[in-house]
């Protein structure tokens, strides 16, 4: 490890010059800062960020980066992974090099972790799959602003499988000195609005965990799997944090490269959990729902968002309407990746106006309605051998249960369980709320439970 691995792609995808590049890389950090409002921990353990040049991709890049604001000093190596676009690649490559180089200096390859991979099969030492490779290098200048001085342990992936990346990625896991990046970009060169489609379906993969993403999705769709696979495994918490492409940052919409930013991170503790949930005062969160549909019909005036620190802190609600104990909308978030406060107002708005269900709320029925308001956990995932095993490990009156099949989704609040008592008779159903039949069952079906705290309104 002797030699210096030069930029390949200053000048082209970033600026070449240290003091314009510094300038740029500022500039992008501090615009996202004041658009990203995802901040459910001090430091993600792993981002995936996008690796076009910095004018098409760079502000969704900055969306995922400036998350890292308190990592300086923390955070000391960073594990880098991305797509081989130069060379054919099996497994996963190593560089030559003892360090990387870009305008804003040198980053020294992390020689521990060069040696404890090497000896793994599907690791190869391949100086020419980095010599041209710019999924890696574009990442650097944003690193080196935000963490100052670390080490490096860069990774070009070509064809592995999810298993052979996460064995990786566990090797070189450590605690909180250690960040892990991917770099890919989503569809390429389509239309804007069928590019919105298919890149919406791929984060939804992406937050399921689902290690299953071909490159037609995503150009890193080798190290993206292997990342959610390893998530899964360490139980992390992703977030959607950005998702556009080109066509809404410098280019034009017939034919756009797809750009998402996702965060993972390492779970609060249960005590932690338990506090933050006393802390919540559910009838605050059940007039802010009312609220909201009252105000969106004419009845006074939407307040200002201000209250508690919860209320802004990341959290995902169902928000249940009634009518003389009829369901009159439901709709919600699984994933807490927006302030608690604006998730709640847009799914209160959402059932009352938008559950397909239902014609829209009308201003007579406002005394006659009732609003449910329920807080979600984060989804865990529930492996099962089999349905046998899914229904003796589902807990009645406990769990709630989400389902996922290729495009066949669906959910059930735990409160269902008071309708469906018997767990064959709660999956039956959101088997066909998901829009299979009630006796199917697939081997490629997976399932996420969680549990919910709620609050109803009292009767007028």
């Amino acid at each position: 490890m002797e030699s210096v691995r030069p930029p390949a792609v200053a000048g082209a995808f970033y600026e070449g010059g240290r003091e314009n590049l510094m300038g740029t890389v500022t500039e992008l950090l501090d615009e996202a800062g004041r658009q990203v409002h995802v901040r459910p921990g001090p430091t993600p353990k792993a981002l995936i960020v996008p690796h076009a040049g910095y004018v098409y991709s760079g502000p969704v890049a900055a969306s995922a980066y400036v998350l890292l604001g308190k990592a300086r000093g923390l955070v000391t190596r960073v594990v880098l992974l991305g797509p081989a676009h130069r060379v054919y690649l099996r497994g996963l490559a190593l560089p030559e090099a003892r360090a990387f180089r870009t305008p804003l200096g040198e980053v020294p390859v992390d020689r521990e972790g060069v040696l404890r991979l090497s000896g793994m099969p599907q690791v190869s030492v391949n100086g020419e799959a980095h010599r041209l490779e710019h999924a890696l290098e574009v990442q650097l200048p944003f690193l080196q602003v935000l963490l100052g001085d670390f080490t490096l342990l860069p990774l070009v992936v070509g064809q592995a499988s999810p298993e052979e990346v996460e064995e990786v990625l566990a090797a070189v896991r450590g605690g909180p000195e250690t960040l892990i990046v991917v770099s890919s970009d989503l569809s390429h060169y389509l239309k804007s609005s069928l590019a919105r489609e298919i890149d919406a379906r791929t984060a939804r993969t992406i937050l399921d965990l689902d290690p299953e993403l071909v490159p037609e999705e995503a150009c890193g769709a080798f190290p993206v799997n292997g990342l959610l696979l390893a998530a899964r495994k360490w139980h992390l918490q992703p977030f959607e944090v950005d998702l556009r492409n080109s066509g809404d940052t410098a280019g034009t919409p017939d034919q756009v490269v797809g750009y998402g930013s996702f965060a993972f991170f390492e779970k609060s503790s249960g005590s932690e959990s338990r506090a933050e949930e006393a802390a919540i005062d559910g009838s605050r969160l059940v007039d802010l729902a009312r609220e909201s549909v009252e105000t969106e019909l004419g009845h006074g005036m939407l307040s200002r968002p201000s209250g508690p620190p919860w209320l802004f802190r990341p959290g995902a609600t169902f928000v249940t309407l009634t009518k003389h104990g009829q369901l009159r909308g439901c709709i919600g978030s699984l994933e807490a990746w927006r302030p608690l406060i604006e998730d709640l107002r847009t799914n209160a708005q959402a059932a009352a106006f938008h559950d397909p269900r239902f014609p829209p709320v009308v201003r007579g029925e406002l005394d006659r309605l009732r609003f449910e308001v329920s807080l979600l956990s984060p989804p865990s995932p529930l492996p099962v051998s089999g349905e046998e095993d899914l229904l003796e490990q589902l807990r009645p009156g406990t769990d709630g249960l989400i389902l996922s099949l290729g495009r066949a989704r669906g959910t059930f609040l735990p409160q269902v369980w008071e309708q469906l008592p018997e767990p064959e008779e709660f999956v039956g159903h959101l088997k066909e709320k998901a829009g299979l039949p009630r006796d199917f069952w697939s081997d490629g079906l997976r399932f996420w439970r969680y549990s919910v705290s709620h609050w109803k309104e009292d009767d007028r």
